[in-house]
């Protein structure tokens, strides 16, 4: 089958790894993977693993966006897939407003994925126009259910995000290369205990909880540093410069190529969102190498906590409980690890699982047209 993805970039991210993913899967099982989207880092990756991308700014959130409805509609009549997979909103609208406008018996398999618990209102809601529905979590499906009571949930499917477990597992080490050049470029990191926190520097991350929790630890662990590892969005500038103002003995990486590798020295991962997301994946990455993880019980990262790693969750907005849970953690580091939990949250399983969802679509657009 010929399955084309549309989301605004391939920059990095959650969804845009997923993307990736499915698209290697894809393309493994002998399928033709199109992608639809800016453009960004990650574009060279997916053109090697065998898929093709077609650049195109269909993120854009403006009304003009939409004036490319036409030229969309007849970029599907030529392409002729046979599932459009709509993985972010903006690019939902535009092409579910193009496939809606094509002949019935010539549409492809509509499915869009939930990735975010999005704000609730009518532009959020074309993420449940598909035929199929992904719900990235456990966390995600309950806000569709909760929020658009009128979804059909015949159509809906939770299908988790997952972690390659040869890439993450407990018994990764990094290399002597990577560890060299590592010390080299972070000299005052070096013999400390590593308290990291992954992504972007925008105010949802909760950056001023972590300095709170770090301020509390160093009380009993003086060893303790904190790293964000994250590029500062542009959009974010001021917000960056706040944090800067009040985090004394941070270290800020920036983007980096190896947070595999610095989440796998670190001796704590920690995420204090705001906000609750929809999943949680470098939370999965971090406790799938057996690193510990603290973070607020809420949304997927709750729910991955609790099933992996109970003595990380930590009250909303509690920073005094995230602190005492860190500090357990630090007191006796061997034991942490050993309270890390398996888990069944692969890759694989992923891909498997929306391919079979991929199948069960055609094989009931087929039986409807006979």
């Amino acid at each position: 089958m010929k399955v084309v993805q549309v989301l605004p970039a391939l920059h990095g991210g959650g969804v845009e790894r997923g993307v990736l993913e499915l698209a290697e899967a894809l393309v493994d099982g002998g399928h033709e993977s199109v992608v639809v989207s800016k453009g960004g880092r990650l574009v060279a990756e997916l053109t090697r693993k065998g898929s093709r991308h077609v650049g195109w700014d269909v993120g854009r959130k403006h009304p003009a966006t939409l004036l490319q409805t036409g030229a969309f509609r007849r970029f599907l009549v030529e392409e002729r897939p046979d599932i459009l997979h709509l993985r972010s909103r903006m690019p939902a609208w535009l092409a579910w407003l193009a496939w809606r406008r094509m002949p019935k018996a010539v549409r492809p398999g509509l499915v869009t994925t939930v990735h975010g618990l999005y704000s609730v209102n009518a532009y959020s809601a074309v993420m449940l126009k598909g035929e199929r529905v992904i719900a990235v979590s456990d966390t995600a499906r309950r806000y569709v259910v909760n929020n658009y009571p009128n979804v059909d949930e015949s159509k809906l499917r939770r299908i988790h995000r997952g972690i390659d477990p040869q890439r993450f597992c407990k018994g990764f080490r990094a290399s002597d290369e990577w560890c060299a050049s590592w010390q080299r470029t972070n000299p005052g990191l070096v013999g400390k205990k590593l308290i990291v926190l992954p992504g972007r520097l925008t105010r949802l991350k909760g950056h001023h909880d972590f300095i709170d929790v770090l301020n509390q630890v160093r009380n009993q662990h003086s060893d303790a540093i904190g790293v964000v590892v994250g590029d500062a969005d542009p959009k974010h500038r001021r917000y960056e410069a706040e944090v800067r103002r009040r985090a004394i003995g941070l270290a800020f990486l920036g983007h980096r190529n190896d947070l595999r590798e610095i989440m796998a020295t670190a001796a704590a991962v920690v995420n204090l969102s705001t906000h609750p997301e929809s999943f949680g994946r470098t939370v999965l990455e971090a406790l799938s190498l057996g690193t510990p993880v603290v973070g607020y019980d809420h949304g997927g990262v709750g729910e991955l906590l609790r099933q992996i790693f109970p003595m990380g969750c930590a009250a909303v907005g509690d920073s005094g409980a995230a602190a005492k849970a860190l500090g357990r953690i630090l007191d006796d580091l061997p034991v942490a690890r050993a309270e890390v939990r398996d888990h069944r949250f692969t890759v694989a399983r992923m891909q498997a699982e929306t391919l079979a969802l991929y199948a069960e679509l055609l094989g009931e657009r087929k039986a409807n047209v006979l």
